[in-house]
């Protein structure tokens, strides 16, 4: 603690000096509290007082924390300094000209240390699981006040942004063209790596859309592998595993593990979906999946503008109704056996037992993140129509193109119809997080970018505590990154004091690249040289570079060639080769003989030993060596 402190205190006086005033009296305030309070103070009431002055720039008013005392003025006497530069002393408005350098060290002192990662008490713990299941009854009750004309105005939007994409995976399910897959996480039945290529159990419900002789077998000629598989009816199926993982100290993120049979179809949805997702002129401009930069830019023009609003959903996978979903693609009956074969319905939720579903899935599942943003997008055009009263076309839907877009919970909608776009969301089921959407001023938030009139005032999140020894490799990594984060950033006085912190821990921390392996310090004046390399002629340096091998987990017979074929059918696709008709007949028709060698086993991935070594590392180490520092 006393290490973040002193991290805290260095930022704080480098701020001061940014914005010309001091900040001894809050740094004082800081170790009184932090004395007083402990980590708690850092982590959970400085975020909250940072989270508020966001919301008071947006409203454009100094309001009340109960945290933190005002005196005879308006704004908090804590941090008054930097606040008497953005806001008015007196009325507490926001200045008309407010300080840009005092909103950005507002918001790093506030919230630098909101998301760092440490488990949370277990009360906090039990608190979270206790608001899934409270979550779990909204939804119920949800479900049971939708109409008639909620599901028909549902089932019309979804079907003219998406008819075609669904039509296309409905055709990719009824002939058997869709690619299973694996994925690297946990699973609810504990298989991990290449174990999940020998998983013996199989759901009644998946064996009606998705036969496991398609899909858990290289061919036919492997049909008697099948007498070892249990197919499980419904009552017997292994329930998703609901657990926590870090994300504040004041709440852990709560995910739910997949058995491995569902997450391997699911994968194999998601990547029909991607596939015919790609194809369609209109909705990669309205829904992102792996670029965050597009609702970046629109958080930042709209901080300048005004015409675009940022929302934020709170518990937002965990709020979509499985019964909207259903509506959503009853037209495809197909896609929508598919949906419903590779959705868990029931959990297991530590204190409260295994418990009926009614959202379609929790964070975990493959399909949880494009259902989602696909009902959002439709919710968020419903609430369009209802504030112009009149019906969107197609084409009416491509003017909106700019002034709307979903990644996830991240919305992006026009400021004109923001209020019966969260009206509509709300009465779906949704729960906007007020405090984290912003309209009003000119402060706008979208996945991980903050802008305040068009200037990016985002901050450096501190993720570990700062590391004392070597043996501390987690921090050593997350502090390394830090420091030339802060660097980037202009902090460069705090960056020395790191740097001093960094050499007591290890002595070799050269100056290097962004690009260079080596953890080192990043620097606008170059790179170091120690010694060139002996035929590449390029420049070594004496660093620490990370290490992780995969566990060690070998697969062979059957699973090995299994997961060989689909390896190689995946990077057919990818490569846009048809290779269920023409690269790869093997798989389907069983022209291969497992003794029988194949000409183009070898180059299946780039991993030649995934046969071998899988999954995620269970230990991250540091090596010292000569490293290239570019």
């Amino acid at each position: 603690m006393k290490s973040l402190m002193s991290l805290w205190s260095q930022l704080a006086e480098e701020s001061a000096s940014y914005c010309h005033t001091s900040a001894t009296i809050d740094i004082n305030t800081v170790n009184r509290r932090v004395e007083n309070e402990g980590l708690s103070f850092l982590t959970i009431t400085l975020p909250d007082l940072g989270k508020s002055f966001q919301k008071w720039l947006d409203q454009g008013q100094v309001g009340i924390n109960s945290s933190f005392n005002r005196g005879r003025g308006s704004l908090p006497l804590f941090l008054g300094g930097f606040f008497s530069r953005v806001f008015d002393r007196t009325s507490g408005a926001l200045l008309d000209e407010p300080c840009i350098e005092s909103i950005i060290a507002i918001r790093q002192l506030t919230l630098m240390f909101g998301k760092l990662e440490l488990p949370c008490t277990p009360y906090r713990e039990r608190k979270a699981m206790q608001k899934y299941i409270e979550c779990e009854q909204d939804v119920r009750q949800t479900d049971m006040d939708f109409t008639e004309k909620d599901f028909s105005d549902f089932r019309r939007m979804s079907s003219l942004l998406f008819s075609e994409v669904f039509t296309q995976m409905d055709r990719d399910v009824y002939y058997g063209q869709v690619l299973p897959k694996h994925g690297p996480g946990k699973t609810a039945d504990g298989l991990t790596g290449n174990g999940k290529y020998r998983q013996d159990t199989w759901t009644r419900r998946l064996e009606e859309v998705f036969p496991s002789y398609e899909h858990l077998i290289p061919n036919l000629h492997f049909y008697e592998e099948l007498d070892k598989i249990s197919i499980l009816e419904p009552d017997m199926e292994t329930p998703v595993k609901v657990v926590s993982v870090p994300k504040t100290l004041k709440t852990p993120r709560i995910i739910a593990m997949e058995p491995t049979c569902m997450m391997f179809m699911q994968q194999a949805l998601l990547g029909c979906f991607l596939t015919a997702f790609g194809r369609d002129n209109l909705l990669p401009k309205l829904i992102g999946f792996d670029d965050q930069i597009p609702n970046q830019e629109l958080a930042r023009q709209g901080s300048l503008d005004c015409r675009t609003a940022t929302l934020d959903l709170s518990e937002a996978s965990d709020r979509v109704s499985n019964k909207l979903v259903m509506e959503m693609v009853r037209q495809w009956p197909h896609l929508a056996g598919a949906l419903d074969a590779t959705r868990s319905r029931r959990a297991f939720v530590r204190g409260h037992g295994v418990i009926p579903l009614a959202k379609y899935a929790s964070m975990g599942s493959a399909l949880c993140f494009p259902v989602e943003a696909m009902v959002f997008l439709t919710l968020i055009l419903l609430g369009i129509e209802r504030s112009l009263n009149a019906s969107l076309s197609r084409k009416d839907i491509e003017l909106l193109v700019g002034s709307v877009r979903v990644y996830g919970d991240d919305l992006i909608v026009p400021v004109e119809h923001v209020s019966s776009i969260v009206r509509t969301l709300e009465h779906f089921g949704a729960r906007v997080g007020l405090d984290k959407s912003f309209w009003n001023g000119k402060f706008r938030e979208s996945c991980g970018k903050e802008y305040f009139n068009g200037t990016d005032v985002s901050l450096v999140r501190v993720r570990q505590a700062l590391p004392s020894t070597m043996a501390d490799v987690d921090g050593i990594i997350s502090t390394v990154s830090l420091r030339n984060q802060l660097y980037m950033s202009g902090y460069w006085k705090t960056c020395r004091w790191l740097d001093k912190e960094l050499k007591g821990v290890f002595q070799h921390f050269p100056y290097v690249l962004p690009t260079s392996p080596v953890l080192g310090r990043v620097s606008f004046l170059g790179y170091q040289t120690d010694r060139m390399h002996p035929s590449l002629h390029s420049p070594l340096v004496k660093g620490y570079v990370v290490k992780a091998k995969a566990p060690s987990d070998e697969l062979g017979g059957t699973g090995a060639l299994l997961k060989c074929l689909l390896r190689l059918e995946h990077s057919s696709k990818i490569r846009g080769v048809e290779s269920h008709l023409d690269l790869v007949p093997c798989y389907r028709s069983g022209l291969v003989r497992e003794s029988e060698p194949s000409p183009w086993l070898p180059s299946v991935g780039q991993d030649e030993k995934h046969l071998e070594r899988t999954g995620r590392p269970k230990h991250v180490g540091i090596k010292l060596g000569w490293w290239s520092s570019l």
